[in-house]
């Protein structure tokens, strides 16, 4: 063979890079066996790179995020925000009662109910937010609560000392979306009112108060009393089981929980969790509740079966709220003191990720898509929205899960994020 024979024969042997795709692929032709091993090399190497840079581009190119629209109720400037969780800016902007405290939705509808401490409640319509009504609940306004069927709402006017029944239809003839609420009924009851919850049925109403120490429980249907029963000192926040066989209050006053039978009116336990609690949160599942003590920086997970402390450990300074995802594997906690974020996995007990925020973190909320990609919360002290990833894929590595932060408004301190997808102005 010719030494140009040679040549040819040797480049032919070679591989050529084709031109014609995206990424790059490469033609094999008749090769001898000596260079095999170094083209599984270059093959292995090859496909190496094909992976980090389809890994890399992944990381670019995002499934686009649903226009879910986050509710923001601002305390300072009396207002409620609407921020699109898709391009992350304020989209409308509406004026409520002073010294709003609460936004809640209401069931089975495309209405938001704003709580102001001054006694007022604004409802608000959606996606093209306006404000339908205020309903005057009183001298004061704390807490509210829905009936399942989001045709009733319950709510606490403490300076007054009663419980006020509200019609959120304002008439059977009305329909659910232009339901213009009015007041049917007032419980006056003792001492200082509080907080309420109502049972997932529906059909009974705990509500907690101090001086005397009681949980009184109330019939939805009939508006009166069925009893109460007494309690640690200073009882406030309360959670009530799915089943409604049970209701826990956070004993404030004191180092515990109380645990009471819904049916009979029974206390069943007091709790001895060591430190003050501030706020319940119960597992959906209704298994455990998730018990936050802000003086101490602490979380406390109790049993809610066996009325018993399973685990204590630390948290951020002064956690203050905290949001599960829908399949109980993460909880979210805001620690308000220290500006930050915790995720924590619900079945080992570890910490998933810690990000710091903003300034003074008070309220979450997750998006309601499958997969629940994003976590909102308001930073009172920023005035802002924070929103984070909230996949536990993007919690289990290094990189940072908090996206942006979109000012909305002075003060802002609680958020929703309705089910629903739509344009609002």
């Amino acid at each position: 063979m010719s030494d140009e024979q040679a040549k040819d024969e040797n480049r032919n042997s070679k591989f050529e890079t084709r031109r014609d795709f995206r990424f790059s692929s490469f033609e094999f032709r008749s090769l001898p066996a000596h260079h095999l091993p170094l083209i599984t090399h270059h093959c292995a190497l090859l496909a190496a790179l094909g992976v980090l840079t389809c890994s890399s581009l992944a990381c670019r190119r995002h499934v686009p995020l649903i226009p879910y629209t986050a509710y923001v109720v601002n305390h300072q400037s009396a207002t409620l925000a609407a921020v699109n969780l898709a391009d992350f800016h304020v989209t409308a902007s509406l004026a409520v009662s002073p010294e709003p405290e609460r936004v809640l939705l209401r069931p089975r509808t495309r209405q938001l109910y704003v709580v102001s401490a001054t006694g007022k409640i604004s409802v608000a319509a959606f996606p093209h937010l306006h404000l339908v009504t205020t309903l005057d609940v009183g001298k004061s306004t704390k807490d509210l609560a829905f009936s399942p069927d989001g045709r009733a709402a319950y709510a606490l006017d403490p300076a007054d000392h009663e419980v006020v029944f509200v019609d959120c239809q304002g008439g059977p003839s009305n329909p659910p979306e232009d339901g213009i609420p009015k007041v049917t009924f007032r419980l006056r009851l003792g001492g200082t009112l509080a907080d309420l919850a109502l049972s997932p049925d529906g059909k009974t109403l705990v509500v907690s108060s101090a001086s005397p120490d009681l949980l009184s429980f109330i019939s939805t249907e009939t508006h009166q009393p069925l009893g109460t029963v007494e309690v640690g000192q200073s009882p406030g926040p309360l959670v009530i089981l799915p089943d409604n066989s049970k209701v826990f209050v956070a004993d404030t006053g004191e180092e515990k929980i109380s645990a009471a039978e819904v049916a009979s009116r029974k206390l069943l336990s007091h709790i001895e969790i060591g430190v003050r609690p501030t706020a319940l949160l119960l597992k959906p599942d209704g298994g455990e509740i998730f018990i936050l003590a802000a003086p101490s920086s602490t979380l406390v997970i109790a049993d809610a079966f066996h009325d018993n402390v399973e685990q204590t450990f630390p948290l951020g300074l002064d956690p203050v709220a905290g949001v599960f995802r829908r399949d109980m594997s993460v909880l979210y906690i805001a620690n308000a003191g220290g500006g930050s974020v915790l995720a924590l996995d619900v079945q080992n007990r570890v910490v998933l990720a810690s990000a710091h925020v903003g300034m003074e973190p008070c309220a979450l909320a997750l998006t309601p898509d499958p997969d629940q990609r994003l976590l909102v919360v308001a930073d009172r002290a920023a005035s802002s929205l924070a929103i984070l990833r909230a996949d536990p894929t993007s919690l289990s590595n290094d990189r940072s899960v908090l996206i942006t932060s979109v000012p909305v408004g002075a003060s802002p301190v609680d958020v929703v994020v309705p089910d629903f997808i739509g344009p609002n102005r």
